[in-house]
């Protein structure tokens, strides 16, 4: 079913804002908020797991969090703990991380493909309750499960970009985030390769694919969209803006393309709280449309 969500953004609002941020949020009544976990601004667990306490209904997505620093069973056990405390509440995601970081941290690889591979399915068989055993070339386990895995596990997203990591995250994920800034088309021909290697793949069910959009609302909102999607071609493709019936009226064109999930990206500085009740207005528009 198609939905909206909105993400906290940190690389315009810090940390100290975070808690007024959620609980915006969850007054307004948003269904999802996202964050990301990018180096060396804002942690994700740590974060989700404040944003889950402060709220009731709140949804939280983590878009991503990188793989290379930490160990899948870690990341398994964050996972399992949050889902235990908030059943249903979590949407954690996983990516490569951008390589410079890693390389500052010591923890890039030669093969951001092969770690995925690895580490996606290892995560996802962990939060099963399975006992697994990996021997790869990133990711080495023996005998490990979980001794309080989720009751329901929740899906597991992967953040892909280029052609190869799209497909993989067809094959290896239950979901895809895809990254701000492109157009309807070039979200179609993502969707339809994620979705096309899953079917190749003999996987079951569908795979669930989140688009963050840069989104304005309120006085020049139009002009503001367009300045924060950079220096593309075609900026106004990119971009949503305008009133919340607008913004919803143009989000159809990327449910169009096959994404399940817009999530609106505010790149500028700005009021949060009237972004989410904008945002939170959206997302009811959109469920009234879909019903």
């Amino acid at each position: 079913m198609t939905r909206i969500g909105a993400i906290f953004n940190p690389y315009t609002h810090t940390p100290d804002e975070f808690r007024d941020a959620v609980l915006a949020a969850e007054s307004a009544g948003l269904p999802e908020l996202w964050i990301w976990e990018d180096c060396f601004r804002q942690s994700a667990f740590t974060t989700v797991g404040a944003a889950l306490a402060w709220t009731e209904a709140l949804r939280i997505g983590i878009g991503i969090a990188p793989m290379p620093l930490r160990n899948v069973a870690a990341t398994a056990m964050e996972i399992a703990t949050v889902e235990r405390l908030f059943p249903g509440r979590l949407l954690p995601g996983v990516g490569h991380g951008v390589l410079d970081w890693m390389g500052q941290v010591g923890a890039r690889v030669a093969s951001p493909l092969t770690l995925m591979r690895e580490y996606v399915p290892t995560l996802r068989s962990l939060l099963a309750g399975d006992q697994v055993s990996v021997d790869g070339r990133y990711v080495t386990v023996r005998d490990v499960r979980l001794d309080y895995p989720p009751v329901a596990p929740p899906l597991v997203y992967a953040a892909a970009e280029g052609p190869k990591t799209l497909r993989l995250s067809g094959e290896v994920a239950d979901g895809t985030v895809l990254d701000s800034g492109h157009t309807a088309g070039e979200y179609a021909i993502a969707t339809a390769a994620i979705r096309e290697a899953r079917a190749a793949s003999g996987r079951a069910g569908d795979h669930d694919v989140v688009a963050y959009v840069v989104t304005a609302f309120g006085a020049d909102a139009e002009a503001r969209a367009i300045t924060d999607v950079g220096d593309k071609p075609d900026p106004a493709e990119r971009a949503l803006w305008g009133e919340p019936a607008d913004v919803a009226a143009g989000a159809q064109r990327f449910f169009d393309a096959g994404v399940d999930d817009v999530v609106l990206l505010p790149s500028s500085r700005g009021d949060i709280a009237e972004f989410y009740r904008a945002a939170a207005e959206v997302s009811r528009l959109v469920g009234a449309h879909v019903a």
